[in-house]
This record gives structure tokens, sequence and C-alpha cells, in this order.
């Protein structure tokens, strides 16, 4: 996400803490925020998509996707 973005994120969340924001701000902090997700939660499945779990005998195991449900 662009720098641009991310300071207007924090200044929206700054001014929402001072008074309260306008529709229009609402609307456009909502927006940048589901961006700022998305683009974090890509990200970070990259991540876990490339983690290996190494056992103490020397194995490694790739993490395995787990169902949303299974608990």
């Amino acid at each position: 996400m662009e720098k641009e973005k991310l300071d207007r994120i924090n200044a929206l969340a700054r001014k929402a803490k001072e008074t309260e924001l306008t529709a229009a701000e609402k609307e456009e902090q909502a927006a940048l925020r589901a961006e700022y997700l998305a683009e974090f939660r890509a990200s970070f499945g990259g991540i876990l998509n490339n983690t290996v779990i190494q056992r103490p005998d020397g194995s490694k195991q790739a993490l395995k996707k787990k169902d949303k449900y299974t608990h």
C-alpha cells in the first residue's frame, strides 16, 4: 500500500478520536481499511505458504492449510 494511503488511514483514525467523522470520511476510511487488510492478508498468506516446520529428527514439513471450521 502506498505511503500516502497509510498516512490517510492514520490521519482519519486520529481525527475520529478527536471528533466525529463525516459520512464521506467514514466511507473513505472503510474503503482504505478494506484495501489495507486485503493486501495484508495476501502478504501474510504468502509468508505462510513458504513456512516450513523442522522437526527434532531433522525432517521438514510444509504448513498445511486448515479448513476454516475445523476446531
